[in-house]
């Protein structure tokens, strides 16, 4: 699995103009370089040259303008995204933070039948402009239910909109705010844009002490009109959980940028240290801690790029990626945690200083599990899957990678957002059972044990009301779905035995874990402690492999990357 490397820049994707994009955005950064970059970062300085270096280079334009409403590049194409996701995580969080908000603002507006609002939208994302997402309130954070934005009619299509929104990145510049709100007594739910430079739309302040604006906002009575609202009723309610799924998958990829960021300057450093008489890097520990960061940045990556796959072929009848992306958003971005808390242990001290990138990475990446709702929010998505995914799969036609130039209509198109427990998927045993790679074997035995535990020591009604548990339950069962499409996209991409070995291994050590922390549960019972036990496995030692893994894809990466200054 090959890292980004933006001085070797591999054109791995069919598309010209994403390949352009990459290229003048790399050229951009690196002649901006890293003293630059960090000093802006400890001034928070508004990132106007790169939103500039956007507008005039069209790249929003471009990536997150559907087909049909911009010119003939534009289109909403996952594959494309992942890609300049990756990139400016890899840059700075603020930048992708930028980026990601603008597409939370754009949900609602194309899933929205107002075409004349999705027109202009289309020529504000050509003008350069950016968006925001109005949803979060300071009193219920993501309880939208508890929603106090109100949108008061006053006749002739004619409104007021009244209230206060909490944690709106781009709240400071967005051309339109899409703002999610409800009509006063008992009224139905609304989605409605406003203008952030309007004078009864209120800044109140940046929340967060970071380049990026995150405003609290508030609306004192602002006239909205019917060409302006979205949606309304069930329509508004769709819209904010299907642009969440839109949304949430990026944030995995903004954390595969950082920690490959991070692990080149980690390389580079200590190669070049000597403690006691021998390189840093002969350690056995930090051999260890290298090798097990690289397969888990490795994992992370072929994780989300299956998971594209899926996205973008979904359908009503497909809608496996709501499964998919959870996983993505949950256990992408705190692996990617595992990642830096791995590299900091081998550099110590070098992770604080205030020129390295690595600082940065430190403190960001401990915010991607936290946005777009919780690891713990997620995990109880996630679990509502496990009965059909375990014990009542289905038939479906194998999906290729999905690289193809073609709009992703359905994300815009995703429909009512209930019975995630009629969703089915296809049966996870037969990639694990094709493979011989010893630790995946031991993982497939671990499965097996797994699903007897849910058939034969299942949790009862309390158990299953208790979050605490059901949390290490559904650690397991993210497990399996993420070994699942690793193995998936290692096929398709011809990824090195020894490196899907070498993920296998921390994963049947991962698994081994929870399930200790299942088994010490208050609750647990005798047979669910006993299946626990036979879950905790070692994984497969093989010199060999580690070695090869060790010297091919880790320290073959030192010096081969280094931000300009």
């Amino acid at each position: 699995m090959n890292l980004l490397n933006p001085k070797q820049l591999t054109e791995t994707h069919p598309d010209p103009a994403l390949n352009q994009i990459l290229r003048k955005t790399v050229a951009f950064f690196e002649s901006k370089g890293k003293k630059s970059l960090k000093q802006d970062d400890l001034e928070r300085v508004w990132y106007k040259d790169f939103l500039d270096f956007i507008k005039r280079e069209k790249i929003f334009a471009t990536l997150l303008t559907p087909a049909g409403y911009g010119d003939k590049d534009c289109r909403w194409d996952t594959s494309r995204l992942c890609a300049f996701n990756e990139l400016l995580g890899f840059y700075g969080l603020c930048y992708w933070y930028a980026w990601q908000v603008t597409i939370l603002g754009l949900g609602p507006i194309w899933m929205s039948p107002n075409e004349e609002l999705k027109r202009k939208t289309a020529q504000l994302l050509d003008d350069g402009e950016i968006f925001a997402f109005g949803l979060s309130e300071k009193e219920h954070g993501a309880d939208i239910y508890s929603s106090d934005m109100l949108l008061i009619p006053q006749g002739n299509g004619n409104y007021l909109a009244r209230g206060d929104k909490y944690y709106i990145g781009n709240g400071n510049e967005a051309a339109f705010v899409s703002v999610f709100g409800r009509e006063p007594d008992g009224g139905g739910y609304a989605f409605f844009v406003v203008n952030s430079q309007h004078e009864k739309y209120e800044l109140v302040k940046n929340i967060t002490p970071t380049q990026s604006y995150v405003a609290e906002f508030v609306l004192h009575d602002y006239p909205v009109t019917e060409a302006e609202i979205l949606s309304k009723g069930d329509e508004a309610w769709n819209a904010t959980l299907n642009t969440v799924n839109i949304g949430k998958y990026n944030l995995g990829w903004a954390s595969i940028g950082i920690c490959t960021h991070a692990f080149y300057e980690a390389i580079n450093h200590a190669s070049s240290r000597s403690l006691y008489g021998m390189h840093v890097t002969d350690f056995s520990h930090v051999k260890q801690m290298f090798v097990d960061a690289y397969a888990r940045l490795a994992a992370m990556k072929l994780f989300a790029l299956r998971a594209s796959d899926y996205l973008r072929s979904a359908s009503a009848e497909d809608r496996r990626y709501l499964l998919y992306n959870p996983v993505v958003k949950m256990k992408v971005t705190t692996q990617g945690e595992d990642v830096i808390n791995l590299l900091w242990d081998v550099i110590a001290a070098k992770g604080f200083e205030k020129d390295m990138y690595f600082e940065n990475a430190t403190r960001d990446i401990r915010g991607l599990p936290k946005l777009e709702g919780t690891v713990h929010v997620n995990i109880a998505l996630i679990v509502k899957f496990m009965q059909n995914y375990f014990f009542n799969p289905a038939e479906y036609a194998e999906v290729p990678r999905r690289l193809d130039p073609v709009n992703d209509d359905y994300l815009f198109n995703q429909g009512a957002t209930r019975g995630l427990g009629k969703i089915r998927f296809h049966d996870y045993r037969p990639v694990f059972d094709s493979s011989i790679l010893p630790n995946v074997q031991i993982f497939r035995e671990q499965i097996k044990l797994f699903r007897e535990f849910l058939f034969k020591a299942t949790p009862d009604a309390a158990q299953q009301k208790d979050i605490d548990f059901i949390l290490a339950v559904g650690e397991i069962f993210t497990l399996v779905v993420y070994g699942q499409l690793i193995l998936e996209n290692a096929a398709l991409l011809g990824t090195d035995d020894d490196v899907v070995d070498q993920i296998f291994d921390f994963m049947v050590r991962d698994l081994s874990r929870f399930a200790l922390q299942l088994y010490s549960k208050p609750s647990s019972t005798e047979a669910q402690m006993e299946y626990c036990t036979k879950l905790i496995r070692k994984a497969n030692v093989d010199d060999g492999r580690y070695q090869r893994v060790l010297e091919r894809y880790v320290y073959s990466l030192n010096g081969v990357y280094e931000m300009a200054e």
